[in-house]
């Protein structure tokens, strides 16, 4: 008998054990379970050759894919659209001030430390300009800060995804085409926002509306997310952001009541309904789930063989974090206290969006492509592993908590 498969589901129980454990030494200890997850990761994979990306085929991809979906619409039925009409100004500014710095501060050093021609900076500080749903959305949920500085880095971490998305495809439209089009690229960010949103309420109504009558069908407790995965695929066929449409999904779907006029009476016919609490409790355990095996995944995914980008990678990341600082302290949300702007400070790690991305360039024949890959895959470990240990420090060291005070105020 093989044992592979036997010592694989072994692995697999032991994982969703160990994952409840980091969850409680977070609630205790304030040692983030993103971190000991990616660590596991590491060591099954690059340390001890157990498992590799190889292992999972096509199927990785499609996995990361749907762990995104999901954490994005469970982040999104968190939000309420009190709070989201209160905090849109302060989201836009922290979302767009964020992406501008990050992206500014890869591309010059590209060109100053990397030798990087113009475009492949810009496309570089694209990648990394924006920050990880994945691993803010389950963070923040779980930090002591206000319900504005906490909506902000929720919506930043997706909107910056779009930017990041359109950003880096209008420099390979340029490098492919050999011209600029300026109206092409804010149309298309523009468009793929615009349309996204309309997209995931629009979705969210009808799937409100038709709630009810699906609960009556024996074990459908997993039409919700499945029809969050027919909305993004759909918006990403289209053209748009399927990231936004989810999002925008599972904010109007904890929302519905507002929408209980003329629109939901008249055009759909009654009254929409929210989720109940045993779909939001096994919503939660799906994210969980998957939360858990994405982390894992990324830990044995990335590549370390390439010692200088690996430099680079250390190199870029402490800029980042350094102009962070000064995102948060000038552009976080007028209500957001010293230890709020100090957390707005630390969450800037990259993960599924930026990985994706940076196998582009090399796709596309641009000269430094390859480099810019092994050091995006670089980044995405030591910004992980940086908000991690800060967020672990933020608690617990007095030194770390003086520099917030004095740097911050209050």
């Amino acid at each position: 008998m093989d044992l592979s498969i036997p010592l694989a589901l072994v692995a697999i129980g032991l994982l969703v054990f160990l994952a409840h454990l980091f969850s409680s030494l977070y609630d205790r200890k304030m040692v983030p379970d993103v971190l000991l997850l990616m660590l596991i990761g590491i060591i099954i994979g690059p340390v001890l050759g157990i498992v590799s990306p190889r292992s999972f085929g096509s199927f990785g991809p499609v996995f990361t894919s749907i762990a995104l979906v999901v954490i994005l619409f469970e982040g999104g039925t968190t939000l309420s659209m009190s709070m989201l009409k209160s905090s849109w100004k302060s989201t836009m500014t922290l979302t767009f001030a964020g992406f501008i710095v990050a992206s500014s501060v890869v591309a010059v050093m590209s060109v100053l430390i990397f030798n990087f021609s113009l475009l492949s900076a810009i496309a570089f500080g694209g990648i990394l300009g924006g920050t990880a749903s994945a691993v803010v959305i389950p963070l923040v949920k779980q930090l002591a800060i206000g319900e504005e500085s906490k909506t902000a880095l929720i919506l930043e971490s997706a909107l910056t995804d779009v930017l990041s998305f359109v950003g880096v495809l209008a420099c390979i439209q340029i490098f492919s085409s050999g011209r600029v089009d300026v109206a092409y690229t804010i149309g298309s960010i523009v468009s793929s926002f615009v349309l996204a949103t309309i997209t995931g309420v629009l979705g969210a109504l009808v799937w409100s509306r038709v709630l009810t009558l699906i609960r009556h069908i024996q074990n459908s407790i997993f039409t919700t997310p499945a029809f969050v995965f027919v909305i993004y695929g759909l918006s990403e066929v289209l053209g748009f952001s399927g990231a936004m449409a989810v999002l925008a999904f599972g904010i109007t779907l904890a929302n519905v009541e507002l929408f209980q006029g003329f629109l939901m009476r008249k055009i759909l016919g009654g009254a929409g309904h929210k989720l109940n609490h045993t779909e939001i409790v096994f919503l939660s355990e799906i994210t969980f789930l998957l939360k858990t095996f994405f982390f894992v995944y990324i830990g044995f995914s990335i590549i370390y063989d390439d010692l200088w980008s690996i430099f680079y990678g250390v190199l870029l990341t402490a800029a980042l974090y350094v102009a962070r600082l000064f995102v948060a302290k000038f552009a976080s949300p007028g209500s957001a206290t010293g230890f709020d702007k100090s957390i707005i400070s630390i969450m800037t790690p990259k993960g599924l969006a930026a990985a994706v991305l940076a196998t582009i360039p090399a796709q596309v024949g641009m000269p430094e492509g390859d480099m810019i890959r092994n050091i995006t895959y670089s980044v995405i470990l030591f910004s992980i592993i940086a908000t991690s240990i800060l967020i672990f420090l933020n608690s617990k060291s007095g030194g770390l908590q003086n520099f917030y005070k004095r740097f911050f105020g209050k």
